[in-house]
Parts: C-alpha cells; sequence; structure tokens
C-alpha cells in the first residue's frame, strides 16, 4: 500500500506540472487578443513613427598650446571627425562646434540660447 501512495503522489505532481504549463499556455492565447472585441475585428497595425535624435549638448572646448581642440558633449569627449549621439563633429572653432548628420549641419555655440542651421 506504500508504494501504491507514492505512485500516486508521482502521478497526481505529473498531471499538476503539465496542467500548469497548459495554463500558461492558454493566458498567453487570451492575453493576445481583446476578449470584448467583436469577432473576427482585427486591431489597426501600429504606425511606426521615426524618433528625432536630439542635438548633443555642448558643454565645454577645451585647447591645448599646439592648438588641437576637443569639445564635451553629452558628457563625452569628442575630437574632430568623432561621433557623438549619431552626429559627427566636423570642426571646432573658440566659442563654438559644427556637427553633420547626413547632408544637414548644425553649428553649436557656447553661450547660445539659439542653435543654429548653417
Amino acid at each position: 500500500m506504500g508504494n501504491h501512495l507514492v505512485a500516486n503522489k508521482s502521478v497526481v505532481k505529473g498531471i499538476f506540472i503539465i496542467s500548469l504549463g497548459l495554463g500558461m499556455l492558454t493566458n498567453n492565447v487570451y492575453a493576445n487578443q481583446d476578449p470584448t472585441a467583436p469577432l473576427g475585428w482585427q486591431a489597426p497595425a501600429k504606425k511606426h513613427t521615426a524618433t528625432r535624435a536630439r542635438l548633443p549638448q555642448l558643454q565645454s572646448i577645451l585647447c591645448d598650446e599646439q592648438s588641437t581642440c576637443t569639445a564635451i558633449l553629452n558628457n563625452t569627449v569628442v575630437s574632430v571627425g568623432g561621433r557623438v549621439s549619431g552626429y559627427t563633429l566636423s570642426a571646432i572653432q573658440d566659442e563654438s562646434v559644427t556637427i553633420r548628420r547626413g547632408n544637414k549641419q548644425w553649428r553649436l555655440d557656447m553661450f547660445a540660447e539659439n542653435i543654429k542651421i548653417d
């Protein structure tokens, strides 16, 4: 009788695990459709909206004795030709930098409130 009880516990455990797994699969099916929607109704496809990358923030311009300058954009030290947030640093002046992305370029001034598009 003891062996019969152990075998029944194993069967019960197996059935429980299988039913738990099937229950998870069933919940996934219900989560993918709205039970209150009319029969045959399909949700409209989501439109893909392009996200625009924000312009980097110019925080500092540093030049050494040989007039080799670097800029700090978005807390990253960048030299001419370097990239930050998808933009390429194309020039460094005394109080501004020029960045490019594709065929557009922007001049970021050190202390300006406005960004100038060239």
